[in-house]
């Protein structure tokens, strides 16, 4: 929706749509869909469109067509977006013609369970399972900044956010000096105009030379992120990640399977 907005500076209406579709063998051989029900859901804008060179690589991380700014972004939301369906056992599929507006279609395998019973539902909440324990986070993004505090914070943590090494090394400091140091810290690979999380970490070993540091990002190649033990971090955590890969990683920085 939030893509769909920004591609109508103009204005425009924005159509949404859900239905329920079947899937057979010849339906969609570009998508790896099972057979079966599915529901698609389709957004559908009148803005800019995008050129066909740029249709291969839209669900790419990092790759993006925004200028650093008002609009910051680095590519991360379509990929996350792709990266959840995908991962629930659907596809997403993009149409667009430029000048003629873009269309994205969500495939999600449909329930065969019948709703339940509004009495018996029940509504569960996250406990604190890391009461006490402090995370500072940095990353340049900010939706995926805001959502990596959130989980955290959902799954107890205390949580200080950061965009770039350098604001990441002040507060690892202030912490210190405080005496209320931090338990981990997430430390993005790259960042623009700005210190990365490798040239951090060097830092901030000065400042803890046993400081707990991950590292994440969507360059899933870069030697960093293969050969992360080598560059001082306890942990890897890979873009786009969800709520359990968060505790994982912390889990594997400390030593203990899961945090």
């Amino acid at each position: 929706m939030t893509n769909a907005y920004e591609a109508m500076p103009e204005g425009g209406t924005i159509g949404l749509t859900a239905e329920n579709v079947v899937i057979g063998k010849q339906d969609h051989p570009r998508m790896p869909l099972q057979e079966g029900r599915y529901i698609k859901i389709s957004f559908c804008d009148q803005g800019v469109g995008i050129p066909a060179e740029q249709l291969p690589m839209i669900f790419d991380p990092y790759y993006s067509t925004k200028e650093r700014g008002r609009q910051k972004g680095m590519g991360l939301g379509l990929a996350t977006a792709y990266s959840i369906v995908e991962r629930h056992g659907g596809q997403m599929a993009v149409e667009s013609e430029v000048g003629q507006g873009t269309v994205f279609h969500i495939y999600l395998p449909a329930s065969e369970e019948g709703l339940p019973d509004r009495a018996d539902a029940k509504v569960t909440i996250d406990h604190r399972e890391s009461p006490g324990r402090k995370v500072l986070v940095m990353e340049d993004e900010d939706t995926l900044r805001n959502l990596c505090g959130q989980m955290l914070e959902r799954l107890g943590y205390e949580v200080s956010l950061t965009q770039k090494g350098e604001e990441a090394i002040e507060a690892y400091a202030n912490a210190m000096g405080s005496g209320k140091a931090f338990d981990a810290v997430i430390l993005d690979l790259t960042v623009r105009g700005g210190m990365g999380g490798k040239e951090a970490l060097r830092e901030l070993q000065k400042i803890d030379p046993g400081v707990t540091a991950i590292v994440s990002s969507g360059h899933h190649d870069d030697p960093v992120m293969t050969e992360w033990q080598e560059h001082g971090f306890k942990a890897v955590l890979l873009k786009p990640y969800l709520k359990q890969d968060l505790k994982l990683a912390l889990g594997n920085a400390w030593g203990q399977g899961e945090a």
